[in-house]
């Protein structure tokens, strides 16, 4: 469903920096038409590129009513991309011997369950055994009362292991609850004034800090939806529960700061940065695809750190990009649509893969022969001086007995949309979306320098 007070035309802000052409009008257009199509109220965007910020943009609104435009210093929670910090204030206060890795729970909280056999490594790579209080993706009535992280920590942690330390990978915000309070236990200070002295302050990100606590009225209004209703004002969780887990709020802009640091090696010793990025391992040698508060994989082959964020009336996806000196933020108000993740991954391959960046729309001419060719294909006739030597070779007898066969069923084509454009072999790649009265197929095309069809394939679309 479509807001009618989004309107897509109620954008409002201005491109920090900028760099080249990315993303480019009609990737922005692509960006806008998305958020239209979703009815999701606003996404705030950050590119960083040779490590820098090269790009912010908003879109939407931060509020439906009154309504309120979003821009780049419009902040958003954002939801566990929290971990990462916690995890980082971990490793500084390793570096000053404050605590170690290696530390048992029991050194902290000698009562909980198993604490002698659980580390704190275990807590940030989510290996420990502890279960997860915050498994729903909705807004759990409890969770709207004001808690402490003891009373989360005693309650959960209290409880019978889910499994063996170290055995298996199961994400449980209640680590991480645990992991905050043994920084303060070990430093003597509050996690809020731990990350800003040791984090926030040094890297410039005046906006972040605690949303629960600090929440002011141009932050963005969280919005939820049920099923495919029209965006409905979110209710939040109360102060307490998602302690050091996911309770940050900031800028897209001011994570990209953060995501620079990453990049360039700075805030973290080397030691600490590789003990942060690198994959923890379970006992038997299997992957947990996780560093500590952290993910770990891959794009396409390019290595990837990354991870999602959700709390009540937000979403959030963040992604770096070691090897490409990038990183893709993507914040949005409503929490019952996975807009940002189709966003992000978007930006993520235009950025990173030119050869899928978004095509123009095709040429009237362009759809005419690729509807004339199927139209040919359909009565079974082939309109061979449009074709190179071996596509002609393809159209045998047998092959076009079968396209005949195969297509004359499906009625006439109601539509062609191209969905992608590339180089390839000194040729133009090109893919189409085709709609017939009964059915759609998928079709690919090389096109030689001189016009003919190199390629010309036709295949079920699933």
């Amino acid at each position: 469903m479509k807001v009618p007070l989004l309107a897509v035309s109620c954008l409002a802000l201005a491109c920090l920096a900028r760099a080249a052409d990315i993303p480019d009008a009609a990737e922005e257009k692509a960006i806008y038409d998305l958020l239209a199509k979703s009815g999701v109220p606003s996404a705030s965007v950050a590119v960083v590129e040779d490590g820098r910020l090269a790009y912010a943009r908003a879109f939407g609104n931060a509020s439906i009513a009154p309504a309120r435009a979003a821009d780049p210093s419009t902040r958003y929670f954002i939801g566990s991309v929290s971990k990462q910090f916690t995890a980082a204030a971990i490793l500084l206060a390793a570096e000053d011997g404050r605590l170690s890795l290696d530390d048992r729970v029991s050194k902290y909280y000698p009562g909980l369950t198993r604490a002698s056999d659980i580390t704190v490594r275990q807590l940030l790579s989510h290996t420990s055994g502890y279960e997860d209080f915050g498994a729903e993706d909705y807004l759990v009535p409890a969770w709207e009362v004001a808690t402490t992280p003891d009373a989360v920590i005693q309650a959960w942690a209290g409880k019978p292991l889910d499994f063996e330390p170290g055995t298996r990978w199961q994400y449980s915000n209640t680590n991480f609850v645990l992991a905050a309070r043994i920084l303060e236990k070990a430093t003597g200070e509050a996690l809020g004034a731990y990350l800003k002295r040791r984090i926030f302050d040094p890297l410039g990100m005046k906006s972040a800090g605690d949303g629960y606590a600090d929440r002011n009225a141009t932050d963005a209004v969280p919005y939820t939806r049920f099923a495919l209703g029209p965006p409905r004002p979110a209710a939040t969780e109360g102060i307490g529960w998602y302690y050091g887990a996911a309770q940050l709020a900031m800028t897209p802009s001011d994570l990209a700061l953060w995501d620079i640091a990453v990049l360039r090696h700075r805030i973290l010793s080397s030691d600490s940065y590789r003990e942060f990025t690198q994959e923890v391992l379970l006992k038997n040698g299997d992957h947990t695809g996780y560093a500590l508060g952290i993910g770990v994989g891959e794009m396409d082959r390019i290595p990837r750190l990354s991870h999602s964020g959700e709390v009540s009336g937000f979403l959030t996806s963040n992604a770096v990009f070691p090897t490409r000196g990038t990183a893709v933020i993507v914040c949005t108000n409503e929490d019952s649509v996975f807009v940002f993740g189709t966003i992000a991954s978007q930006l993520a391959h235009w950025l990173l893969e030119p050869e899928r960046r978004i095509a123009g729309e095709a040429t009237r001419a362009e759809v005419d022969q690729v509807r004339a060719v199927l139209d040919g294909l359909r009565r079974g006739t082939v309109d061979r001086p449009l074709f190179t030597s071996n596509m002609n070779s393809y159209f045998s007898g047998v092959a076009i007995g079968d396209i005949q066969a195969s297509l004359k069923d499906l009625g006439a084509v109601r539509s062609i949309v191209r969905k992608s454009e590339s180089l390839r072999g000194g040729m133009t790649f090109r893919s189409y979306a085709v709609q017939l009265e009964k059915g759609s197929v998928e079709v690919t095309v090389y096109l030689t320098a001189a016009g003919l069809y190199e390629q010309f394939l036709i295949a079920q679309d699933i």
